[in-house]
């Protein structure tokens, strides 16, 4: 961490606090996020008979859904005007592999919006199999990249 760098979201009375961002010139800002969600080879099999629906496209349009709404679960984040969001799901040989996107030109960025939507997604990847496994895991919600903003471009080295 560089020795300037400081948290954001607190005064200097170390009390939470809303950034301002009116002096921010808007900017194309984009950003991506990933989860997992591991499933079993009975619910991985189960899948396609799901009575509830096709969970991994039900779970794409509650991402979307989420990403709108940020702002409301976090509570310091700015209401971002989302120019694009996309959730892509991919069934894997252990699981469920969710991708998250979204762009804006605006005056802070949409880093919160994707791990949103790749969180929710996951989660409701459980909920509609949560009938047949109740150990499902939720793994690895990461950014994977940004950019746009004054911090620049930032993308997740693969370890």
């Amino acid at each position: 961490m560089a020795k300037s760098a400081k948290l954001s979201h607190y005064d200097r009375r170390g009390q939470a606090q809303m950034v301002d961002v009116s002096a921010k010139r808007a900017t194309r800002r984009q950003a991506e996020a990933s989860a997992f969600v591991v499933l079993s080879p009975r619910v991985l099999k189960a899948l396609p008979r799901n009575p509830k629906g096709d969970p991994l496209e039900i779970a794409r349009f509650a991402g979307i859904a989420a990403a709108k709404r940020t702002a409301e679960l976090i509570p310091m984040c700015h209401n971002v005007p989302l120019s694009h969001v996309d959730v892509h799901t991919k069934l894997c040989q252990n699981g469920v592999a969710i991708t998250a996107s979204a762009s804006t030109t605006a005056v802070t960025g949409v880093e919160m919006e994707v791990l949103v939507a790749a969180s929710v997604a996951a989660l409701t990847v459980y909920d509609m199999c949560k009938a047949l496994d109740k150990g499902i895991e939720i793994r690895e919600v990461v950014l994977e990249r940004k950019s746009g903003g004054k911090s620049g471009d930032y993308r997740r080295q693969k370890k």
